[in-house]
């Protein structure tokens, strides 16, 4: 019997590439052209958003470069404000794509380094070459979700830009009441009654100009309330009634006792209701909770969390463990917590609810993958 030989096609395949890699800019975009390492780049600059000029210094690139019409192109850019429109456009058209995470590729160390777009579509060129050539780890490579997808994640997160709307312009109103020394308890309610009813310290009422503008900002925390209402409303509507695939996740999530509606469809819509993971271990390093260990020569120390992923999914994670110790006091990861940080003090309290998190959120996923329960979770009446 021989033992059969595996190889990576990457290494064996001596068919011509062309690499693209594109510094996206609001009014022009810059291009580097190469065929492999120690080739210097053929750089051009086309108008942002013109896919047409796009192929046109494809074709002359692999003109220049004496390649056939047919030579496979792979392409790079870094994830921003563009998003995932081009990188759809550029696989429809048979290019093979890879959106970057900018704050993944590596730089000089130096305290001053150039930074020009010249510079970043170069050192862009090469990072893809060397990952074409297997150096998968040199960036993180973003995954890409379908149309359906990341149209599923619009609601959400307007209903959070709404709520911060509406926080922002609260402490405005607050403010502008505050440098007259006014101060309004319990719930705030600037009604032209009551709005006549407040005085100032000498007793004299409010001036014209500042009654008009608080009617104004009142008026918008009154639209946005309402803004927040109907997006709520919606939603309740579409867990109950919706024929989405990730419905039913929402739905099963929000049976633990201590989960809301609100995180349940975050955690799911952002995390688990489209991703697909392997182990544990890329559960909790897409949201950040990964340790960071420094350890070199006799020096050790732990860093803290990674804080390399979804930055809004950790947030509505740890506030989501804070309501599960709350309402989860016989839970084994509850228990776990009270143990060890309980009585430690303000800071180990904080320390100890990010290492629970990352717990919780791991046995969240076997839950939903698998109808694991958390040992000693209870579930809803």
């Amino acid at each position: 019997m021989t033992k059969k030989t595996t190889r990576n096609n990457q290494y064996s395949e001596n068919r011509p590439v062309l690499f693209l890699a594109l510094e996206l800019g609001a009014t022009k975009w810059e291009l580097g052209f190469s065929t492999g390492l120690g080739q210097k780049p053929r750089r051009r600059t086309v108008e942002a958003r013109d896919t047409g000029a796009l192929q046109a210094e494809i074709g002359s690139a692999k003109k220049r470069f004496g390649l056939f019409e047919e030579t496979h192109v792979r392409s790079c850019y870094e994830a921003g404000r563009d998003g995932f429109w081009l990188h759809r456009y550029l696989t429809s058209v048979g290019i093979e794509n890879v959106i970057v995470d900018a704050a993944s590729i590596e730089v000089n160390r130096r305290k001053r380094r150039a930074k020009t777009d010249r510079l970043d579509v170069g050192k862009l060129l090469l990072m893809l070459i060397r990952y074409h050539y297997g150096e998968y780890k040199v960036w993180s490579v973003v995954r890409v979700p379908s149309e359906e997808e990341e149209d599923r994640r619009q609601m959400h997160r307007e209903l959070r830009s709404v709520k911060k709307e509406k926080g922002r312009t609260t402490n405005r109103i607050k403010g502008l009441l505050a440098t007259q020394g006014i101060r309004i308890e319990g719930r705030m309610d600037l009604s032209d009654k009551q709005l006549a009813a407040i005085r100032l310290w000498n007793g004299a009422p409010l001036g014209e100009g500042l009654k008009s503008r608080l009617r104004r900002e009142w008026a918008h925390v009154m639209f946005l309330k309402k803004q927040i209402a109907e997006l709520e409303a919606t939603r309740r509507s579409q867990v109950k009634e919706g024929k989405e695939p990730d419905l039913g996740k929402i739905e099963q999530l929000s049976k633990l006792q201590g989960i809301g509606p609100e995180s349940s469809w975050i955690i799911v819509r952002e995390l688990f209701g489209w991703r697909q993971f392997r182990n544990r271990r890329e559960v909790a390093s897409l949201i950040g909770l990964t340790p960071t260990p420094y350890d070199s020569g006799d020096s050790r120390r732990e860093q803290g969390i990674s804080k390399a992923g979804n930055r809004h999914v950790r947030a509505v994670a740890i506030e989501m463990t804070w309501s599960w110790v709350r309402y989860q006091p016989e839970s084994k990861l509850t228990q776990w917590f009270m143990k060890r940080f309980a009585e430690g003090g303000k800071r180990a309290r904080k320390v100890g609810i990010v290492a629970l998190t990352r717990r919780l959120i791991i046995d969240l996923w076997r839950y939903l993958e698998w109808g694991v329960i958390p040992e000693g979770a209870r579930l809803k009446a």
